[in-house]
């Protein structure tokens, strides 16, 4: 999907539409995160993730408003409904992004490129939204090719184009490469994907460990991952970013209360219980800590949980120090929970 968030907002208020708008962080600057941009605030540079006091320098006449995620979650199941006329091979990655297989072609089509354009047309008329399709013989190209012509586009790499397409991409294009990795690249003179596939698998591993083997097939357009629908999560958490600094204990103590009993209704909605809890704080200064703890028992119980995170806290040095954000996910999935969840996938697929 286009800018979801901030999409979905400019539909239902008129008065959004045509403006620079952000959902999520705060208009004072003095807390919170850009969880997503219009596309008219993205000219100013823009971007999910920034700072909300970054945001405003960028754009001081720029629009905040409160995210509504329940109405997010809806729309995005009605997407998935449109989905689902053409396959039933769906692998969801977040509310406005999935992978989808359509060589299980339900209408008998027959042709990838016909199917998406039709889903983009079914989303546009039933739901005045746009959305932009990547279409190729694998996720990681789809993925790119994805991204390639936003907003409202719709862009196919054919198996031929594939070599090519990856010699020409930039490093820092490919999956698992973050700035970190994509500046040491460049310093090592590997700016383009035709760089990283002169490179032999072992001097790949060599540089860049597991992710070397990865770097060496990618490259060469192989990506032999299937889509997974009802694909099992290895983690479960939540977080909060706070309107103000805090620097009492006690307060950071009641909102780590909340945030557990947030997590603890998710892993009990599908049945799920953790042996590792981590909690994750950030300063004010956007430095970012984690600090985890693995128990004996599975649990999935707000009270444990919370009581876990504070002890945490409790043992991670906070003199002197003000916090914007913190966060509590349970891992460690129980292993015959886990093993029921994936029985019942696999009797519901096959």
């Amino acid at each position: 999907m286009d800018a979801f968030f901030a999409s979905v907002e400019q539909r239902d208020n008129p008065e959004y539409r045509d403006r620079p708008l952000v959902v999520g962080g705060s208009p004072d600057g003095r807390g919170g995160v850009v969880a997503a941009a219009s596309y008219e605030a993205r000219k100013f540079g823009i971007r999910s993730a920034m700072p909300s006091a970054r945001a405003r320098q960028l754009c001081p006449t720029v629009l905040f408003v409160k995210p509504r995620f329940a109405v997010y979650k809806e729309v995005s199941g009605r997407i998935r409904e449109i989905f689902r006329r053409y396959t039933d091979l769906i692998e969801p990655l977040s509310l406005d992004e999935a992978y989808l297989d359509v060589s299980a072609d339900k209408q008998g089509i027959g042709s990838a490129i016909a199917i998406a354009q039709q889903i983009r047309e079914a989303i546009r008329s039933e739901l005045q939204l746009t959305a932009s399709a990547g279409v190729s013989v694998n996720k990681f190209v789809a993925k790119v090719a994805s991204d390639m012509n936003k907003p409202d586009g719709l862009t196919f790499i054919a198996p031929h184009q594939v070599p090519q397409f990856m010699e020409q991409l930039p490093v820092e294009k490919f999956f698992g490469v973050g700035k970190v990795t994509a500046a040491r690249m460049k310093e090592m003179g590997l700016h383009t994907g035709a760089h990283l596939k002169a490179l032999s698998e072992d001097e790949l591993v060599l540089r860049f460990g597991k992710s070397g083997r990865f770097f060496y097939n990618i490259v060469r357009g192989i990506d032999n991952r299937p889509i997974q629908p009802n694909r099992i999560s290895k983690s479960v958490g939540a977080e909060d970013t706070f309107a103000h600094d805090l620097t009492d204990v006690e307060e950071m103590n009641k909102e780590l209360s909340k945030i557990a009993a947030i997590v603890a209704e998710r892993l009990q909605r599908y049945s799920l219980q953790g042996r590792t809890i981590t909690l994750k704080i950030k300063y004010s200064d956007f430095r970012q800590i984690t600090r985890r703890h693995t128990y004996d028992d599975a649990t999935a119980d707000a009270h444990t949980i919370a009581d876990a995170a504070r002890t945490l806290l409790s043992i991670t040095d906070l003199s002197a120090v003000r916090i914007r954000l913190l966060g509590i996910t349970v891992s460690g999935f129980y292993e015959r929970e886990h093993k029921a969840v994936k029985e019942d996938i696999q009797i519901r697929l096959f």
